[in-house]
Formats: C-alpha cells, structure tokens, sequence
C-alpha cells in the first residue's frame, strides 16, 4: 500500500488509498491487507457478550475471524467484510461507522447478507 491519503487509523485497523489493513488478524501479530476492489460486501453488527463482544482475537463460527482487539470487550459494534471467501474478516474500528463509510466509498461494496 502506497502512502498518503491514510482515511482512518488505529491501533489495529487503517484504511489506505487501495486497501485496508488488518493488525494483528494473523497469529501471532500477522497484518491482512485486503484490496478494497476485493470487498463485495461490507455489514456493521451489533455485539454482545455472546455475540463476538468477548472474543478478543480468533473464531467461535469458522465463517468470521476477529482480528486482535484487546479493547473488543468495551465496543458494542463491528464490521464484517465480504471478500467472497467462506471465511469473512471481523474487525472493530474505534470508529465503525468512519471505517464503514470510507470502505464502501473505496470499494463501492453494498451491504454484506446475513450469514
């Protein structure tokens, strides 16, 4: 990813001009880059303590994996990314709905269905 026009950052998630960057979504600090040409859909959830709130890092359904977040347990939403594989990425951006915004201008993705 080229540098300039950084539209978001945070401890664990930045949105470059041609993609997003995962921190810590690979064990054990591995960053993902995905392309935003490669999002096909992006969806803001709610969370609770049995819904994604407690899972600092990792699966508890083999379709979404977080990414590390320490500070997951104190958010109340999060972002799931379609990027057509059966393992969609999970993040929680201090800002949702700055993170929302700029990828779906960035990839022209729609809303992401429920799994």
């Amino acid at each position: 990813m080229s540098g300039g026009n950084v539209g978001y950052r945070d401890r664990w998630i930045e949105c470059g001009p041609d993609a997003l960057r995962i921190r810590g979504y690979y064990f054990p600090w591995g960053t993902k880059t995905i392309p935003y040409a490669s999002i096909r859909g992006v969806r803001r959830v709610r969370m609770g303590p049995l819904t994604g709130q407690a899972r600092i890092w990792g699966t508890g359904n083999f379709r979404y994996w977080a990414g590390l977040d320490p500070k997951r347990l104190s958010k109340t939403e999060g972002i799931v990314l379609d990027t057509g594989k059966y393992v969609h990425p999970f993040i929680t951006p201090d800002d949702p709905a700055a993170v929302e915004d700029i990828v779906r201008e960035r990839s022209g993705a729609m809303d992401a269905g429920a799994a």
